[in-house]
Order: structure tokens, then C-alpha cells, then sequence
């Protein structure tokens, strides 16, 4: 191999390497925007009507594509609470779900009794028990 060709060479894979750096946080901001997107939030029912719309959440919640995990839970002291505690494949499945009819029926039944809503958090889950590896 002449001198020449070698600095080309070299060029040539110092180019690569450079157009590789330049791409790889592209690549990587392409995974981020794909990360898991998780809610937890508290809502109230009316007194005494708690159970009743721990029935509707729960029934809406077959068929929603992107949804990875939906929890509906009793608050242990407040009798008139429930924690809904969600895994989506992404942000925009969850934004999804909410316009599907099953959904839409959903919240328009549980609308009546409920009374208002508590704590709101928004999660980017990474890994547990039931959910694959982001």
C-alpha cells in the first residue's frame, strides 16, 4: 500500500467515524421518543359510589392498543378514591385511547359519579414485573 492510498485511507474511515458520531444521537433521540409513557392519578367518587366506577375503569380497558399495564386500585384510607396506575407502549398510544368508543362510553357512564381528581403523575417507566425491557 503507497503513503497516498494509506491517508486515504485514514480519510476515508476518519469521514465514517465523524458521519457516525453525527448520526448516533439521532439515532439514540429516535429511541428516546419511544419510550415508555406512564400515569398514576388518584380520582374521587361521589360517597358510597366508589366500587361502581372501579367497575366501569375496569371494563373499558380491553382492547386498547399500546396499553401495557392499567391498574385500578383502592385507596387504603380514603374510602371514596381509586389510584389508576398506567403503562403505555408510548405518550401518543395513550392520547389514542382516549378516543376509542369503548373508552369514550366509558367516561361518559363514570362522568355522574365522579367527583374530582387528586394527585397526577407522569411517569417514563423503564422496566418491572410484566413489562419488557425499553
Amino acid at each position: 500500500m503507497t503513503l497516498s492510498n494509506a491517508i486515504e485511507r485514514r480519510a476515508l474511515l476518519a469521514g465514517g467515524l465523524a458521519l457516525a458520531a453525527v448520526a448516533a444521537p439521532s439515532l439514540t433521540q429516535a429511541k428516546e421518543d419511544k419510550t415508555m409513557y406512564g400515569l398514576i392519578g388518584q380520582m374521587k367518587a361521589a360517597p358510597g359510589k366508589r366500587d361502581e366506577l372501579a367497575a366501569i375503569l375496569a371494563e373499558s380497558t380491553e382492547g386498547m392498543p399500546g396499553c401495557l399495564s392499567y391498574i385500578v386500585a383502592k385507596d387504603a384510607t380514603d374510602a371514596d378514591a381509586l389510584w389508576i396506575t398506567e403503562v403505555w407502549t408510548d405518550k401518543d398510544s395513550h392520547a389514542a385511547s382516549l378516543k376509542l368508543p369503548a373508552v369514550q362510553a366509558a367516561i361518559a357512564k363514570a362522568r355522574p359519579i365522579i367527583t374530582g381528581f387528586g394527585h397526577r403523575f407522569e411517569t417514563t417507566p423503564i422496566g418491572g414485573v410484566g413489562l419488557a425491557e425499553a
